[in-house]
């Protein structure tokens, strides 16, 4: 099973593709869809829905899991990011694509057994997971891929 995980954000949007075969998991392709701050919001949520979109049909996922908002620190990010959310959401509801979603707390649950852990004790439990010491540099991509695996734990 191929399955998308997703970050969203309106700045960055990492993703990361899984395949799951019986109960390994293997990282078939990760990036991020980066949009120019110095674009109107509405520039950039067309950017995300179809450079998004060309990441779905390329790869044919069998599902999605994507990042559910949860607490934002910073007030002025979250209608920006509930915005490219919803924008990610449409681009998979319309290629028909199952989606999931997780908090953060629940991905590093699942990760690693604890819902407050650390970024880099995520990476860690990434880079085990794909028994891969390379792992891409950004952050979101990172997560994304998290995401995706916190889906595969519940169906392998």
């Amino acid at each position: 099973m191929k399955i998308l995980g997703i970050d969203p954000g309106m700045a960055i949007v990492g993703y990361g593709l899984i395949e799951t075969v019986n109960d390994s998991i293997n990282l078939l392709t990760s990036g991020s869809i980066q949009t120019d701050k110095k674009l109107p919001d509405s520039k950039r949520l067309l950017e995300i829905y179809n450079d998004l979109t060309t990441v779905v049909q390329k790869y044919q996922p069998d599902c999605a899991s994507v990042e559910e908002l949860f607490f934002f620190k910073n007030q002025k990010t979250i209608i920006p990011v509930a915005e490219a959310r919803g924008v990610i959401l449409t681009v998979l509801e319309k290629l028909n694509i199952p989606t999931y979603s997780y908090t953060p707390i629940q991905v590093k649950q699942v990760l690693t057994g604890y819902g407050r852990a650390e970024k880099k004790e995520v990476e860690q439990m990434v880079r085990l997971t794909l028994q891969s010491d390379k792992l891409p540099k950004l952050d979101d991509t990172v997560d994304a891929i998290a995401i995706a695996i916190c889906h595969s734990r519940g169906i392998i």
